[in-house]
């Protein structure tokens, strides 16, 4: 691909996160799970929106993941981000919150993470 089709991709992405992010908003209650992915690594914040604080965070790059043993910036590797940070969100009495998929189609990487979150007690 040339450098013009990765930036309307690029822009592409954006629209679909500015499009989606006028519906999602975190509150204290229900605070927004937003996800970033790299070529290379994940990651993923767990966000109160009326304050602007970034609540809970995990990625590839965080020392709790490496920890596990998991390498490469593939499924496995998301799905074991999903399930840290979900255990961080747990220990910061945070149950439910809304995905923000950040205009990302929910398969491979982002499907993994959302089910590492869900399959350790996180709700959405």
């Amino acid at each position: 691909m040339s450098v013009i089709d990765w930036t309307k991709k690029r822009i592409a992405r954006q629209r679909r996160c500015r499009r989606v992010r006028k519906k999602v908003f975190g509150v204290p209650e229900q605070p927004r799970l937003s996800v970033f992915k790299s070529r290379r690594h994940i990651y993923a914040q767990i966000i109160n929106d009326l304050e602007g604080r970034t609540l809970v965070a995990a990625s590839t790059c965080s020392s709790e993941v490496k920890e596990r043993g998991v390498k490469g910036p593939k499924a496995g590797a998301a799905k074991v981000v999903g399930e840290v940070l979900a255990e961080k969100a747990l220990g910061a009495e945070i149950r439910r919150v809304v995905f923000d998929r950040s205009g990302y189609k929910f398969h491979g990487r982002v499907k993994a993470l959302a089910t590492g979150a869900r399959e350790k007690g996180l709700t959405f």
